[in-house]
């Protein structure tokens, strides 16, 4: 009977977070797009993954001040769009949390124009689960010159 009973328990919890490794594969998978959506300047398969009222804000510190920009989803699809310069991101040690429909993926992250380091930060991703699946809502990040190096090493060029 206590056999039963423990394979119950390690089937139940092991269901769990099956199904929470399986939603956590499906925000990265989301976040991931995004940013492969930049690299490849691909403004359609930016479109399906970005939830059309969402927003981003970009903080830095200037002059010992906060400096705020904040821009919708549209407005960043139509800079991807008209934007000539190569970009890559490189994202790692990504935090997920989930909470039903809702989700938020923190990581470090550098940036890298025409193959040359232009800064680096922290990125905050919000994300909602809609009828299609998780949908990119908007986020927050940090730009700045000087963070810890990359466990990535140096970017590959592309």
């Amino acid at each position: 009977m206590r056999a039963i009973i423990v394979g119950l328990i390690c089937l139940v919890f092991g269901s769990a977070a099956s199904a929470q490794t399986s939603e956590r594969d499906a925000v990265l998978k989301v976040v991931q797009g995004f940013v492969d959506t930049m690299t490849a300047r691909d403004v359609e398969g930016a479109r399906t993954i970005l939830e059309p009222q969402g927003r981003f804000h970009a903080t830095r510190m200037r002059d010992g001040k906060p400096e705020i920009r904040a821009f919708s989803n549209e407005e960043y699809l139509a800079d991807l769009q008209s934007g000539k310069t190569r970009m890559q991101e490189r994202l790692w040690n990504q935090d997920v949390r989930i909470s039903g429909t809702i989700a938020t993926v923190w990581s470090p992250y550098d940036f890298w124009i025409d193959g040359k380091f232009s800064h680096c930060g922290i990125d905050v991703f919000n994300l909602i689960k809609t009828e299609e699946g998780w949908k990119l809502a908007g986020g927050v990040y940090t730009l700045e010159s000087k963070c810890d190096p990359s466990p990535l090493g140096p970017p590959k060029p592309q």
